[in-house]
């Protein structure tokens, strides 16, 4: 191989992979949206979404099973050709940590730039999270945040701290994140509607699951 073609081997940009993780319990409209316009504005390839199996950093006891999660997934995003599903934290033994899932990912999809796709709020956790600096070797970060969200604190304690991040760390508007799933959870407790604020499928799913009933 040339000098020339190496670099223009270099300069090829590689195809770019979004990660959405959660426990989606359940998953709703805000999630894919995010993950929709995620797609869009960073040109990514495709979004994995990886329920999570034990959350480290949940302190509910009531999470519903990971195979009825998977399942409200799979249904959620059945008819996007760009969203594909991971059964990879699942079926893992013991908490699923991030840093785990990634190097598994960097390892399955070496030709690809990983962007992990979060809400805001975790975002400002990341500095908290296992190994969170090899995290950020791994990977590049989308924050999605209701529109207004003030992120000028974090990004002055990024600057601070980790200056040879933030470049990694980018936001992105998203309207539709004041649905959120622990409102869904109350609604459904409570007798009130639901429709409209996730999928048909997985709403009818939690029906006939009886999901969050009595919780």
């Amino acid at each position: 191989m040339t000098d020339l073609e190496r670099l223009a081997l270099q300069k090829r940009e590689k195809p770019r992979l979004g990660i959405m993780g959660g426990t989606f319990d359940p998953i709703h409209y805000g999630h894919l949206v995010a993950a929709e316009m995620a797609r869009a504005k960073f040109k990514l390839s495709k979004v994995l979404f990886i329920p999570t199996g034990t959350p480290p950093h949940k302190h509910r006891k009531d999470i519903s099973a990971g195979p009825m999660r998977y399942e409200m997934v799979r249904r959620a995003i059945e008819d996007n050709e760009f969203f594909e599903i991971s059964s990879l934290e699942i079926e893992r033994e013991g908490p699923s940590y991030t840093v785990d899932t990634l190097r598994i990912l960097h390892r399955t999809y070496p030709e690809h730039e990983l962007y992990f796709i979060t809400g805001s709020d975790a975002l400002l956790e990341i500095f908290s999270w296992r190994e969170a600096e090899e995290i950020l070797r791994l990977i590049q970060f989308i924050g999605a945040a209701r529109p207004g969200f003030d992120a000028r604190d974090f990004f002055l304690k990024v600057q601070e701290e980790h200056p040879d991040t933030q470049e990694k760390i980018h936001y992105l508007e998203v309207p539709a994140l004041a649905i959120s799933s622990t409102d869904i959870r109350s609604r459904v407790q409570c007798g009130e509607p639901i429709r409209y604020l996730l999928p048909e499928a997985v709403r009818l799913y939690l029906e006939e699951m009886k999901l969050y009933v009595n919780k």
